[in-house]
């Protein structure tokens, strides 16, 4: 393995003691994902960005097109939000804002930064979204894992796995009090999360008519929490906006790491006429 510089940036806030830190890799040409996995274990946040030059015939503008790996610290995921956004702003403290496009995993993702009032400020275009239903036994096995009885659901978000780059099972929680005791079964969920292709958990609250309250635990990647989900909260904007929870054109605002002493903010917003589901925020430099 060559000599790597890992970059580390927090995204969702303007405070480097906020968000959810994301390791970033500008050149990972030299790298194998042996290499990948070590980096992002030996940081041991919840992903860290890796980047190589785009496939051929990509598109985007040159030098500012590239692939995109992720890996947790115990493997590689489809896709990450955060990382996704503190990826785009690093590159903008580099080349300046503007359009950039990723080649992930999970698909193209464009990503536009802005500089707003002296802060960058990045907002990535999930892929194609959809949601499925959850198996009875699946969610008794999920609420089981997590401790949380049945009538400690909002019946007005029903279960589902909703999916905008990554798999994600959102479950509404009745109380901000439900959501703030956060005691699971790590080895069972993680289990039920490995058999069904989960990347976290998005638990939510409702706290307005587009505001809410998150949380992602997140064993399948070594983690107990994920204080800021760029991923999931892609995936809850259009599974909110296809249950009818909010109108199909609207701008919700997610809070996340509050309860981990990590406050972040993530912008999800929703166009009528286009089914992706745009992710922003803020991101800054770990001293």
């Amino acid at each position: 393995m060559t000599d790597t510089e890992t970059l580390r940036y927090t995204a969702f806030s303007e405070d480097p003691e906020g968000g959810n830190p994301a390791g970033i890799v500008l050149d990972a040409a030299g790298l194998d994902e042996a290499d990948m996995l070590g980096i992002a274990a030996r940081l041991g946040y919840s992903e860290t960005a890796f980047l190589t030059a785009p496939p051929e015939g990509f598109g985007g503008e040159p030098g500012r097109a590239f692939t995109v790996r992720y890996f947790s610290p115990k493997a590689e995921v489809p896709f990450c939000g955060h990382a996704t956004v503190a990826t785009a702003v690093a590159l903008a403290e580099r080349i300046g804002p503007g359009d950039l496009l990723f080649a992930t995993p999970a698909g193209t993702v464009p990503v536009t930064v802005t500089a707003e009032e002296g802060r960058l400020r990045a907002t990535l275009t999930s892929v194609a979204p959809h949601t499925e239903e959850i198996a009875a036994a699946d969610l008794a096995e999920a609420l089981a894992a997590l401790d949380w009885p049945r009538a400690d659901l909002d019946p007005a978000f029903p279960p589902r796995i909703a999916f905008a780059g990554a798999r994600h099972l959102v479950l509404g929680a009745a109380t901000r009090a439900r959501l703030a005791d956060l005691a699971y079964d790590f080895p069972r969920l993680e289990a039920l999360m490995r058999r069904l292709d989960l990347t976290t958990v998005q638990l939510v609250y409702r706290s307005g008519p587009a505001e809410f309250h998150v949380r992602d635990p997140f064993p399948v990647g070594g983690v107990v929490e994920d204080p800021a989900t760029g991923a999931a909260a892609a995936a809850f904007g259009a599974y909110a906006r296809e249950l009818g929870l909010v109108p199909e054109q609207a701008e919700l605002t997610l809070h996340q790491g509050e309860d981990m002493g990590r406050p972040g903010t993530l912008t999800v917003t929703l166009h009528a006429a286009d089914p992706r589901v745009r992710v922003g925020g803020a991101a800054v430099r770990i001293p």
